[in-house]
């Protein structure tokens, strides 16, 4: 399935427009690393821990989307959007939210 972007698919004909589909993965991010991740920003480094998170979040929530699009009968997603966002738990805690959406459409793949 192709997963776009742009609000058109280069050099081929959408034939129907199946409407919004979306995806949303939310992952608890562990006390131990919110405490390593805080002291890495501190020094400058970069956090792998967070990076591993939100690359599974966002597949997450694009795969959400696919199985959207793909129950409408689309081949295709177009003008697709990602959204990150922190979600503060108590005082030492915090979520990691993804949420992808886009239109699920048929185009022509001659």
């Amino acid at each position: 399935m192709l997963i776009l972007t742009t609000p058109n698919i280069e050099g081929k004909k959408i034939v129907k427009y199946l409407g919004l589909v979306s995806g949303e993965a939310i992952l608890g991010a562990n006390i131990f690393k919110d405490f390593f991740a805080g002291i890495r920003d501190i020094v400058g480094g970069r956090s792998a821990a967070y990076e591993r998170e939100l690359r599974k979040a966002k597949e997450i929530a694009i795969d959400e989307m696919k199985e959207q699009a793909r129950s409408l009968g689309g081949n295709a997603i177009i003008g697709v959007d990602l959204d990150y966002e922190t979600i503060q738990v108590g005082k030492s805690g915090g979520m990691l939210m993804v949420s992808a959406s886009g239109t699920a459409v048929i185009y022509e793949e001659k």
